[in-house]
């Protein structure tokens, strides 16, 4: 799945993310950032998760416009008409 942070709380842990598809809302897992290269979320981030046997976001990782299949997306800068 994919979405953005809507909140996160760095003292605590707690966090929620918000599903790009539906606008769902999911709580994060105690355990949301184990095994991940981030260590702090700031809200917008785009981050990949999965859900929990109980419904909590876990196994974050970073998102980007290329992997929420953004259509149209290119994956770098087009040169601006007549600059090479």
């Amino acid at each position: 799945m994919q979405g953005v942070i809507k909140s996160f709380d760095p003292s605590t842990g707690d966090g929620i993310v918000v599903q790009d598809t539906d606008f769902s809302e999911y709580d994060l897992a105690g355990d949301a950032l184990e095994g991940s290269i981030l260590r702090m979320l700031r809200q917008g981030q785009r981050v990949r998760f999965e859900l929990n046997d109980d419904g909590l976001a876990t196994g974050l990782n970073l998102g980007s416009e290329i992997d929420m299949g953004t259509p149209e997306f290119k994956g770098h800068a087009e040169p601006a008409p007549g600059n090479p």
